[in-house]
């Protein structure tokens, strides 16, 4: 496209181009490379920036079993909009929140320590429903899930005499790769030891989970033997690498779900010696074009990108020119003079020579998962191929 264009025919500013038969045929592709194991789509933070709903809608369509968020609110919006039918997990909590909701929806619900158990138990009494739990542990990690040990032994015991009164069904086990990124990390093999000596503890207590997991999307890509009954896949469902040592998303089998563009706002001569932007941290080096393009870090265009960024702009690439401001950025056009209204692309899946949201990624100094998930309310969704 010439012009930054609404599907309504309008002009936009900017806009957030969401290929949703790129993230079905990324969907099937994860699903065949675990072929023993059921798929989460993980569709928290707003499906990483690319729309929760229509995201959820085509991960489902394309085969995921189930899908998964971080906060219960996600979780419960997503029921809110009529997605029934599939299960959905979510396991960031804090004292209070809306166990009772997540009961009553249907949700499979994180418990990480007796706190928790002890509020959806409460909560399931409350509604007169058996609540959905699933128990994790932190096999090394450090972040949220139940220590080994003691603090294990308690959380099952007092989560199976829970089940034996039906007040609970404790569905899954599961715990988090800290390094599953890095290819041959010694903390891999260890996590996936402390795992199996967890998963030993719970059953032989009496646990029978549905499904038990621990991979991620560099683990479902790259360590089957981690795979077990389930694996939750984030980034990649997006067709974004989780790592650049995996491989680019297309040695991968992936293909980048989102294009970032924006129309060119001013195209304008300037001589030599002209200071651009914020601090002048860029001067043309002598008489050239500058090109506006209107997005910057109200947008979610990181500003550690200043003078390093890379856009596509008359099938060139050009670099950010000087500082990246709340809503624009400059690029030095070098003399071309694309007409205003062109379209200026700042990442996409690569095909038409534009840069990657890796590239952006390089750029500031960050990962992939930064560049799409920040990318703000501002910049419309446009989903196409739904």
């Amino acid at each position: 496209m010439s012009e930054t264009v609404a599907r309504s025919g309008v002009a936009l500013r900017a806009r957030a181009e969401i290929d949703l038969a790129a993230l079905r045929a990324n969907v099937r592709t994860l699903r065949a490379l675990a072929p023993g194991a059921a798929l989460m789509a993980v569709v928290k933070s707003d499906a990483y920036g690319h729309g929760a709903v229509p995201c959820a809608r085509a991960a489902v369509e394309a085969g995921a079993d189930w899908l998964g968020t971080a906060t219960p609110e996600e979780a419960l919006a997503l029921r809110a909009a009529g997605i029934d039918g599939v299960r959905i997990m979510c396991w960031l909590w804090t004292p209070g929140g809306p166990w009772r909701e997540a009961v009553e929806a249907d949700l499979d619900v994180s418990v990480s320590g007796m706190w928790a158990l002890r509020e959806v138990v409460d909560a399931a009494r409350a509604a007169g429903r058996t609540a959905r739990v699933q128990l994790k542990g932190d096999t090394g990690l450090g972040r949220n899930g139940c220590q080994p040990g003691a603090d294990w032994a308690e959380l099952v015991g007092h989560a199976v005499r829970a089940e034996a009164e039906g007040v609970v069904r404790i569905t899954g086990l599961w715990s988090h790769f800290a390094c599953a990124d890095e290819p041959g990390h010694p903390s891999i093999a260890a996590q996936l030891t402390v795992f199996r000596e967890m998963l030993a503890y719970a059953e032989q207590a009496g646990v029978r989970p549905e499904v038990r997991h621990i991979a991620n999307s560099p683990a479902t890509l790259t360590l089957p033997e981690a795979h077990f009954d389930l694996v939750r896949t984030g980034v990649a469902v997006y067709g974004i690498s989780p790592s650049p040592e995996l491989g680019s998303s297309a040695d991968l089998g992936l293909r980048p779900v989102m294009t970032l563009s924006a129309a060119v706002a001013l195209v304008k001569r300037v001589p030599g010696g002209h200071g651009v932007s914020y601090g002048h941290h860029y001067v043309t080096p002598g008489e050239t074009t500058l090109g506006l393009i209107p997005v910057g870090y109200a947008d979610g265009v990181p500003r550690h990108a200043s003078g390093t960024g890379p856009v596509l702009v008359g099938g060139k690439w050009r670099t950010v020119a000087g500082r990246v401001a709340m809503d624009q950025f400059v690029v030095d056009l070098g003399g071309d003079e694309p007409a205003v209204g062109s379209e200026a692309v700042l990442f996409g899946p690569g095909d038409r020579g534009e840069p990657t949201a890796e590239d952006w990624a390089q750029a500031a100094g960050t990962i992939a998962y930064e560049i799409v998930t920040r990318i703000g309310t501002r910049v419309p969704r446009v989903y196409v191929n739904a």
